[in-house]
């Protein structure tokens, strides 16, 4: 890289691992300038398209990366599917390295029978946050439904099934998923998990929300708190354990609320098979009794065929491949090593919480020149804000190391100006920083018309139109 011009970094994807990534870079002491490049034309990947919209107050971290990408080293180039509009082999040429930092927004299948019956909760999650790779309606005719697993995402979908569409018109909503959610027929919600309350991904202050709405009565069973020794040791380890535990227990010995929708979270239930009829519609869910045996949870024989019409699986996220980039078959991650990546799977850093899933030998292994990954994408959908951070810093550092030994690209163009000419000698409508504050100002006022903070925009044409400021906003 030459002395005279900055470090010139292509980041892709605009979530908070890209964002940290961003930050990372623009802390490190080098002059650096960066593209962060996002598919959707609007940024912040997981944050808006991913967290249910009656919490706003999680949505609150949407400030603190405004202010990363308020920074002058960095452009942002939306609505740009990187792989497609543009390869990695154009980034060569105006780059002089590139962190993919693209997610995890696909649904891990559920292998029992009937698996294939399930619904994803990525793709409702994806429709209730207004994707618009995701579908505009939801048909939702059953009664009792079922959500398989225990972790926030799973929370979520209980708790917008629970309520009424019309709790949830105060939110960011659009249209058309008020019209979907206010039809919303669910007057029962079961949420399944295999292990004990202490095993539960819940936190605590969502868990302890849910009674806050008066159509929904949270139902626990006071024989589903129980406890081995090694529970007890994770509650003495962990206050957010602690906390998960207490509210559960609470849950369990309260008095009955009487309201409309029922919501019963089931402990030590392994779900085992899915029921459906000879069209292939959900008929009931069964499970199998769990019990603690020797510090792990063991099946006890005892099956329960619970009646439900719709089973949701939030049994985790996988990452989808980006182009050009190689990938690792079994753990749906980029094969890295501390964020370089690897010209072959698997990945050295491995799945957190999975044993074995790393290759010891990775290191070994060849890297590729100037290409590296963090977040999702790097390590699988597991971790909170922290570990993205880590990941972030991890990639950063080893990118700088490289560079200062001379590894890289050997751009051609390396000018901010080139990759401008080149999205606009293909015709690409990208948007930028300052059209999300177009489009940001758009929304704000859609949502004041109705006594809102914000209503969401879905459509990519008038999220574009608005961002280019060919719309007017509405004062």
């Amino acid at each position: 890289m030459s002395d005279n011009r900055p470090l010139r970094v292509a980041v892709i994807g605009s979530g908070p691992a890209g964002i940290y990534a961003s930050d990372a870079l623009m802390k490190s002491g080098q002059e650096v300038s960066i593209d962060l490049y996002e598919r959707m034309p609007a940024p912040f990947g997981l944050i808006r398209y991913g967290v249910a919209p009656d919490h706003p107050r999680i949505k609150g971290i949407i400030k603190s990366l405004h202010k990363v990408l308020d920074k002058p080293q960095i452009r942002l180039l939306g609505n740009i599917n990187v792989g497609e509009d543009v390869t990695l082999d154009d980034l060569k040429k105006h780059y002089d390295a590139v962190i993919y930092a693209t997610g995890a927004t696909d649904d891990r299948e559920l292998n029992i029978p009937g698996g294939e019956h399930t619904i994803g909760a990525g793709k409702f999650v994806g429709f209730y946050d207004a994707n618009p790779h995701f579908s505009e309606s939801w048909s939702q005719p059953a009664e009792s439904v079922a959500v398989i697993g225990v972790g926030n995402v799973g929370l979520d979908i209980a708790r917008v099934l629970a309520k009424t569409g019309d709790e949830l018109l105060v939110t960011e909503i659009p249209d058309n998923v008020y019209e979907s959610l206010k039809n919303n027929r669910a007057r029962e919600v079961h949420v399944f998990g295999r292990r004990g309350p202490a095993q539960a991904k819940f936190t605590p202050l969502e868990l302890k929300e849910l009674n806050h709405s008066k159509t929904i009565e949270v139902v626990v069973d006071p024989e589903d708190i129980d406890y081995d020794e090694a529970s007890m040791e994770a509650r003495h380890n962990s206050k957010i354990t602690d906390q998960v535990c207490t509210i559960l227990e609470n849950y369990a010995i309260a008095d009955p609320k009487n309201a409309p929708h029922k919501l019963y979270l089931h402990f030590f239930e392994s779900p085992v098979e899915v029921k459906t009829d000879a069209d292939g519609k959900v008929t009931g869910l069964v499970t199998e009794r769990t019990t603690y045996r020797d510090g792990k949870v063991v099946g006890t024989g005892k099956l329960t065929e619970w009646p439900v019409g719709d089973v949701y699986r939030a049994v985790g996220y996988k990452s989808h491949r980006p182009a050009d980039i190689p990938w690792d078959d079994r753990q749906n991650v980029i094969p890295n090593v501390g964020g370089r990546v690897l010209t072959e799977g698997p990945t050295a850093d491995g799945i957190a919480g999975v044993p074995g899933s790393a290759d010891p030998e990775a290191e070994l292994r060849e890297t590729l020149p100037g290409v590296y990954t963090t977040g999702w994408v790097r390590r699988g959908p597991v971790g909170l804000i922290g570990n993205t951070k880590g990941d972030a810093n991890q990639a950063v550092a080893n990118l700088l190391e490289d560079v200062a030994q001379g590894i890289g690209f050997q751009p051609e163009d390396a000018s901010e100006e080139g990759v401008i000419e080149l999205l606009h000698s293909r015709g690409i409508d990208y948007t930028t920083w300052e059209g999300w504050h177009n489009l940001d100002a758009h929304e704000r006022a859609l949502g004041e018309a109705e006594g809102r903070e914000r209503k969401k925009v879905r459509e990519i044409e008038e999220m574009v139109r608005y961002s280019s400021g060919e719309a007017r906003v509405e004062a």
